[in-house]
């Protein structure tokens, strides 16, 4: 299976702030890929980078075998793009910003924006202004997807939809997978991406912690309770390839969240000098993505629900508006790196 994205070892820097620190990454055609990331992880930073308009710092990357640095106006044409608050132009109507967004674009894009829009039941005379904000998430998908690119591109596209809406962007994203087409998913709506991702990555801090399909990741992390007789017991180094994410104490009690853990490992602590109990728990895709980012599961286990608990302060990004063709530049919000 050929990848449509490699990235070597990019690096983004802002003053102050290292956005990106060597991002290592391939992804398949054909699937489905999320990246989780609180806001503030260098998500839409990378995506920058990808669609063309952000030059790395360092690095090197493909998208669609183009260089994004040089050929990006020929990536914008072989991609779409839905970001979580698209620009469209207010005072057109639906039919009328898919006129002029085809010119950009080969014949055949105006026919199927139309078929797009019709099957999302939207009025061709009604204004954007006139429009809720899952209407315009649809006019947005429309028209990202009219053109059949070869990787599509969403930027947290379901914030703040009704779960309605949602299901819909859900679906869309298996049915083009199933067509051989690619989803670049960037979230930290961990349910959501649950249910629809071949391959999952975990971004914190500008830096991948993880990069594993879905089933993989969840079978080979698990939580590790181990009961002791005095709290200042030293547990042994587990061999590899086991990889301690995080580790806690609580009194008598230490919980680790390990990769790779074998029952060589378990019959090792349980016959440690001091250890009482040793159990282990499967866990979510949400306790995963805690472990990787917060380096605690004591949220998760309160209750937090879906990613709200690994939400920070937004530090900021720029959104692309590709709601006038792949020549369109990018919106500034704020020049901070997400």
């Amino acid at each position: 299976m050929s990848a449509v994205i490699t990235a070597r070892e990019l690096t983004m820097h802002f003053r102050g702030c290292e956005a990106l620190r060597g991002i290592d990454l391939t992804i398949a055609s054909g699937t489905v890929f999320a990246i989780l990331g609180e806001n503030g992880a260098g998500k839409t930073t990378l995506i920058r980078i990808l669609t063309g308009f952000q030059k790395p710092t360092s690095g090197e990357c493909r998208v669609c075998d183009l260089d994004p640095t040089k050929q990006s106006l020929e990536v914008r044409r072989r991609i779409g793009y839905v970001s979580d608050a698209p620009a469209l132009y207010d005072w057109m109507s639906v039919a009328e910003i898919g006129w002029f967004v085809a010119p950009f674009y080969p014949t055949g894009f105006l026919a199927k924006y139309r078929e797009s829009t019709a099957r999302y039941g939207l009025a061709e005379d009604r204004k954007i202004k006139h429009l809720s904000k899952g209407q315009r998430a649809k006019v947005a998908l429309s028209l990202a997807l009219a053109h059949d690119p070869e990787l599509l591109i969403l930027d947290e596209p379901t914030s703040g939809l009704d779960p309605m809406v949602r299901r819909e962007f859900l679906e869309s994203m298996i049915d083009r997978a199933a067509s051989g087409r690619t989803v670049f998913l960037s979230s930290h709506q961990i349910s959501e991406v649950e249910r629809v991702a071949d391959t999952i990555a975990i971004l914190h801090e500008g830096k991948l912690r993880l990069v594993a399909p879905l089933i993989e990741l969840k079978d080979s992390i698990i939580e590790v309770s181990v009961g002791l007789d005095d709290p200042l017991v030293a547990l042994p180094v587990l061999p590899s390839p086991a990889d301690v994410l995080t580790e806690e104490t609580y009194g008598r009690l230490r919980r680790m969240v390990v990769r790779h853990y074998d029952s060589e490992m378990h019959d090792a602590l349980t016959a440690h000098e001091g250890v009482t109990s040793v159990r282990e728990r499967s866990l979510s895709l949400e306790e995963i993505f805690i472990a990787c980012t917060k380096g605690s599961l004591a949220r998760s286990n309160q209750g937090a629900q879906g990613a709200q608990g690994a939400q920070g302060a937004q530090q900021g990004a720029e959104r692309i508006d590709f709601s006038h063709g792949p020549e369109a530049e990018a919106t500034p919000v704020n020049q901070a790196a997400e």
